[in-house]
């Protein structure tokens, strides 16, 4: 049996959540099963850069259409895309569709990710969804059936024993700098945290930023607002080593890794009660409604005050995140090509 994998997203110093996912679901599916043989497929500007060393039942293959890998038993597109080249069967993971539900993209690249979502959905003979809300989404905006949708969760990298953390008054966010993240309304909710609290912005420029770049430039506590810009993971496991708050208020998640890499490092969380966050926090983290920036405020500051409720977080977001590994999802989504494969 041979599966091929569009491998294009895994390669790149500064790897998206998407980059993560594919990573993890490449390298885990071959070293799970030694005995099947894996095609890593790279789309032509990255597959020239490809040039790490590969499990030793996976090749790399160049994904140029029309061609490709029709021979495969099985072709797996990792990021709500797939090649129009006619394979055998087909698996398409959906990772989120925000792109479609409002303006956090432009127009162009909006159009041209809402034709290639559809056909994705469409030509799929089963589809992985992150989370049961991006598999609503599936559903409700591009028609799939929901008979042809399974829900497999992304995993966290879960450090080895208990981390060990020197917290100081730092509120850290990881993410890109962008509109959809909701970065302007957390500095404003920041803001009411007084004494020698800093608030970190750990992540690349992403759509929206100049708004948000003028937001924190006009803010009365600037002198307490780091904006670092994207963070090597050797510098970021320090910050998440240092920070008493995590805040992710984010307005739109198809799921929300960084939420579970802050829990697995014993960070407290405050994040959104909409979109995947509240699927992901469950009951470890503090909730509130993202848009309304009181809320905000009032949850960063009852965990800037009460220590104890710093603590009951941290135990349990460290429980809640070794309920999502890596090794479920490769084992989930290896038993979707099995349904198909028979």
């Amino acid at each position: 049996m041979n599966i091929a994998l569009d491998a294009t997203y895994s390669i790149g110093e500064h790897l998206s959540g998407v980059g993560v996912y594919s990573r993890e679901m490449l390298f885990g599916l071959a070293s799970a099963h030694p005995e099947t043989r894996f095609s890593f497929c790279y789309r032509p500007h990255r597959y020239f850069r490809s040039k790490e060393s590969l499990p030793g039942n996976a090749s790399r293959r160049l994904l140029l259409e029309p061609l490709g890998p029709r021979s495969a038993s099985l072709f797996h597109g990792l990021n709500q895309r797939l090649p129009r080249i006619r394979m055998k069967r087909a698996v398409a993971t959906f990772h989120d569709l925000f792109v479609i539900t409002a303006e956090y993209s432009t127009p162009e690249f909006r159009a041209r990710f809402t034709a290639q979502a559809r056909e994705a959905a469409a030509r799929a003979d089963l589809i992985i969804a992150v989370s049961e809300f991006t598999k609503s989404q599936v559903v409700d905006l591009l028609g799939a059936p929901a008979a042809k949708v399974r829900v497999v969760h992304h995993g966290v990298s879960l450090p080895a024993g208990t981390p060990e953390t020197c917290p100081t008054h730092t509120v850290l966010h990881v993410g890109a700098i962008q509109k959809r993240k909701n970065i302007a309304r957390l500095v404003e909710a920041f803001e009411s945290l007084g004494g020698d609290w800093q608030l970190v912005l750990a992540g690349s420029f992403g759509y929206g930023a100049e708004a948000i770049r003028e937001r924190i430039a006009a803010s009365p506590a600037r002198a307490r607002i780091s904006v670092p810009g994207y963070v090597a993971p050797g510098e970021l496991s320090r910050w998440y080593r240092r920070a008493a708050i995590f805040a992710f208020p984010s307005l739109d998640e198809g799921f929300g890794m960084p939420v579970l890499d802050a829990m697995a490092a014993g960070i407290p969380v405050v994040t959104s009660n909409r979109s995947a966050l509240p699927e992901v926090a469950g009951d470890a983290a503090l909730t509130v409604d993202p848009e309304n920036t009181a809320d905000l405020a009032q949850a960063l500051g009852r965990l800037a005050r009460d220590e104890s409720l710093r603590r009951e977080l941290s135990a349990r977001g460290r429980a809640r995140a070794k309920l999502f590994t890596w090794a479920k999802a490769v084992h989930e989504t290896w038993n979707v090509y099995l349904e198909l494969l028979g």
